[in-house]
């Protein structure tokens, strides 16, 4: 399945909100908390719309961009 690059970004926007939760509480945890929450709504949003605009299963348009997402953290020189 071909993944566009725009979901590939934001799930790894996604992500790396997600990955700043580390180490935080109280208001700061819930601060950034809430922006990985509007990071991840944003990615489920695009991979929903590239979902219904394909045919194709939001659960495997999922999946796809995940494993993308993972395959460009394993190997950052493309």
């Amino acid at each position: 399945m071909d993944i566009p690059e725009d979901l590939i970004s934001l799930e790894r926007a996604a992500e790396e909100q997600r990955a700043r939760l580390a180490g935080l509480d109280g208001e700061e945890f819930e601060a950034q908390q809430r922006a990985w929450q509007e990071a991840a709504q944003a990615a489920r949003a695009a991979i929903a719309d590239h979902a219904a605009a394909g045919g194709l299963s939001v659960v495997a348009v999922e999946k796809a961009v995940h494993r993308a997402v993972r395959q460009a953290e394993e190997d950052p020189a493309g």
